[in-house]
């Protein structure tokens, strides 16, 4: 797994919560910058970076990175606009990301012109499409789209296992051999679930049941809810790493943040199952690194 990741997770989180001053480069660049900004130019925007858009079922995040893969800034938000990896509402999908763009943009002080997106693996072409096309309407030149765990991979960096997806309305799988993806798949069952289980059982609305469930001091009292769900989440990785040799499992996306799905998953598969750090920003991070 990658030396790095916490601490790359540790400046994703760190970026995306606290306003960056303006990137101005190395020492070299900035000798330069008086010339070109009197030019009328940012020095930002003559400088390599990359954009990520993951627009997931329940958080669109938009993170940016250096040419070297570091964070610079991001942003994300809570919407109804995708729903297990379906875009249901375009026009929403559409003004949502460039809000968050406008966002970015006036925290980074140049404009974003580019960006990779991602889409969990074994949705309809015509739905990547779809995705895709949610990014160029937003104004941004949309130069790659890669599955989901394929992306998270692209972070964390581990030669064998099982990347596993866990996002607002699909769990996704990735089996990595020698480093390289050797199978992907994605079911329905994911955050969303949660949130309409922790809804009906408390008898609140949607919108209530989801503020509870990202509370961390309130997942212990859930926990018992939500567990059935955990154990359909394991039921499905179980179901697609039974004809392969796995060793580990690395959850990621933003239900891995659940306090207790790990231990569910690694009971339900008999797999030793890991959470890194800041799962939400790992398959941003990665989408974002494929964007050249």
């Amino acid at each position: 797994m990658n030396p790095q990741l916490d601490a790359l997770l540790a400046r994703t989180e760190r970026a995306l919560l606290a306003p960056p001053r303006a990137y101005r480069g190395d020492r070299e660049s900035s000798r330069a910058q008086s010339s070109v900004e009197r030019a009328g130019v940012s020095l930002a925007t003559i400088r390599d970076y990359r954009v990520g858009v993951d627009l997931g079922t329940a958080y669109t995040v938009l993170i940016v990175l250096d040419e070297n893969d570091q964070p610079l800034a991001g942003t994300y938000r809570f919407a109804n606009v995708v729903r297990d990896g379906l875009v249901v509402d375009f026009i929403g999908a559409i003004d949502l990301l460039r809000e968050l763009k406008r966002e970015v943009e006036t925290r980074l002080g140049f404009e974003l012109t580019h960006a990779a997106t991602g889409y969990p693996p074994g949705v309809p072409r015509v739905e990547v499409r779809a995705t895709a096309n949610v990014v160029r309407a937003a104004g941004f030149d949309c130069r790659a789209e890669i599955d989901e765990p394929t992306a998270a991979n692209a972070v964390l960096q581990i030669r064998d296992g099982a990347v596993v997806d866990v996002g607002g309305g699909t769990t996704g799988i990735a089996i990595v051999r020698d480093g390289q993806v050797v199978y992907t798949a994605d079911e329905a069952t994911g955050g969303t679930h949660f949130t309409l289980v922790i809804a009906g059982a408390l008898n609140i609305s949607f919108d209530d049941a989801e503020k509870l469930k990202v509370d961390a001091r309130e997942q212990d009292r859930l926990y018992p809810l939500v567990r059935p769900v955990m154990e359909k989440v394991g039921s499905i990785v179980a179901r697609h790493i039974f004809d392969h040799v796995v060793e580990t499992i690395y959850l990621v996306g933003g239900t891995a943040n659940f306090k207790g799905i790990a231990s569910v998953v690694e009971e339900m598969t008999g797999v030793r199952t890991i959470v890194p750090t800041q799962p939400l920003f790992v398959t941003p991070l990665g989408i974002a690194m494929n964007d050249r």
